[in-house]
């Protein structure tokens, strides 16, 4: 035995060991690896588009109004619809998360998976790695769409959403109505039939820019049909009147004109370009903060904050030189300097009799009130670039808070699923809506705090990462250390 082992075939063999035990090692971590994948991105799937599916729904819920009864394309619709998931991936994928790692830890809780794998020597950080290595991927994928795809969708977006509001009803005129929708006419029908006879239709055709003639055609009965782009009303035993407006002539000449005309049948069309659907300019919005970079982001704040010190600056140097001009139009720095005593006893003011004094005053008082309402509206310009300088500044740090956000309910999801011990949709749902919404909560309160001015940029919107952050620490000690403070769903 001795000599084996020290010999050139003992210490083949024990290479030979030594390789097939590793190539062992990596098959496990593999088939590990894959199977922790598995586990994690079937759920990841279906979440996140479920969860896109439910915030698409709620915009449609709040844009319904401006949607229905336009006539618009279903091209139209579905562009709107994936320009708004675009701007909704920050709110989706959290909750993807956050519901795809509970769920999954919690399956192979269940199911003993995970306790095998920790009885095999590994700990959790090490089950884990292969989902912190795809969370790295998925957070850096989503630092590059808020930084890159974000922007461009929220501009189509808001230029979109802009033309669709401007966007005029369709054609739908009702019953003993005008309908208004038809630039230069007023339609109102009094009866409409189910066969598309019309009966009492009365029509104001006021085309004419500058108002110097009015035709008005009333009509016993018609039909209305459509063709290509204009709208043709067949009138029957009808009468028209056009007046002429007298613009240029005086109120005691004008004879006030008018033509009356009676028609057997009548055909009028009518053009329908004002109910064609037209896209806003994006350049329009090429300046909203939604739709700039990082880069640009930072640039433009850069710019307001040298700025609000400039005209802070500028304010102060402007107080200076008035309380300057007030001393030396009054003498009381000359006074003050030459007998503070005689100044402080006798003011300039005593010299002057009771007229001049009054007019002194008043015309202080006036000046006061100038240089009052001057620095009120440098403060509020200043303020309002501070504001514009917030929003900039909210909008980088929302950038880096998704990515950073997602890999912290990640490790809260994964601690959390490990320690509860339970699959499925129900239980991992309700306890990734329950932190949800308290990271949205949070979310939306420390960016109010910034917009009022309460919170730095900083602190303000990294308030629900930094809040969470310690507890997923305490969960990922808790579940590494074996601390169990919470029993498994559903045990006794």
């Amino acid at each position: 035995m001795f000599k084996l082992l020290f010999s050139d075939d003992g210490m083949d063999l024990e290479r030979h060991q030594s390789k097939y035990t590793s190539h062992g090692e990596y098959l496990r971590n593999v088939r590990m690896s894959r199977l922790m994948l598995r586990a994690f991105l079937g759920p990841f799937a279906v979440t996140f588009p479920v969860a896109l599916f439910i915030l698409d729904m709620q915009f449609l819920w709040v844009y319904a109004d401006d949607l229905i009864g336009k006539g618009l394309d279903l091209w139209v619709v579905f562009k709107l619809m994936v320009f708004a998931s675009a701007r909704l991936v920050n709110l989706a994928l959290p909750l993807a998360v956050l519901v795809a790692s509970i769920m999954t830890m919690g399956n192979l809780a269940e199911r003993s998976e995970l306790t095998a794998m920790k009885a095999s020597g590994m700990s959790f950080l090490r089950i884990l790695r292969p989902l912190l290595l795809c969370m790295t991927m998925i957070c850096s994928g989503a630092l590059w769409f808020s930084n890159t795809g974000w922007p461009a969708a929220n501009m189509r977006f808001r230029a979109l959403l802009y033309s669709v509001t401007k966007q005029k009803p369709a054609l739908n005129i009702r019953e003993g109505v005008f309908y208004n929708g038809i630039d230069g006419f007023s339609i109102r029908v009094g009866t409409k039939h189910p066969d598309g006879s019309l009966d009492d239709i009365l029509i104001h055709d006021h085309r004419d820019p500058k108002g110097r003639s009015v035709l008005v055609v009333h009509a016993e009965h018609g039909s209305m049909s459509q063709e290509g782009g204009s709208l043709v009303l067949e009138l029957q035993k009808g009468v028209s009147y056009e007046e002429h407006q007298e613009s240029m002539i005086r109120n005691k000449e004008r004879i006030y004109p008018h033509i009356q005309s009676q028609f057997g049948t009548q055909t009028l069309r009518i053009p329908l370009h004002s109910l064609d659907f037209a896209m806003a300019n994006e350049d329009l919005f090429r300046r909203s903060y939604e739709r700039m970079n990082l880069s640009e982001l930072s640039h433009y704040s850069d710019s307001l904050k040298a700025n609000i010190g400039k005209e802070g600056a500028e304010l102060v140097l402007y107080g200076r030189r008035q309380v300057e001009r007030l001393a030396d139009s009054t003498g009381w720095y000359e006074n003050a300097a030459s007998a503070p005593q005689l100044a402080a006893i006798s003011p300039w003011h005593t010299s002057l009799n009771a007229l001049h004094r009054g007019r002194a005053f008043e015309k202080a008082r006036e000046t006061s009130r100038n240089q009052i309402r001057s620095l009120e509206n440098a403060v509020s310009n200043m303020q309002g670039k501070r504001l514009r300088q917030h929003r900039h500044d909210i909008e980088w740090h929302r950038k880096y808070i998704l990515a950073l956000g997602c890999m912290v309910l990640f490790l809260v999801g994964s601690s959390l699923g490990a320690l509860v011990g339970r699959g499925g949709l129900g239980v991992p749902t309700l306890l990734a809506l329950c932190l949800f919404l308290l990271y949205y909560s949070l979310s939306m309160l420390g960016e109010q705090l910034v917009k009022l001015g309460t919170l730095s940029p900083w602190s303000g919107m990294w308030l629900s990462t930094l809040t969470l952050l310690p507890l997923a620490v305490f969960l990922m000690w808790s579940t590494t250390r074996e601390r169990r403070w919470i029993p498994r769903w559903g045990s006794s």
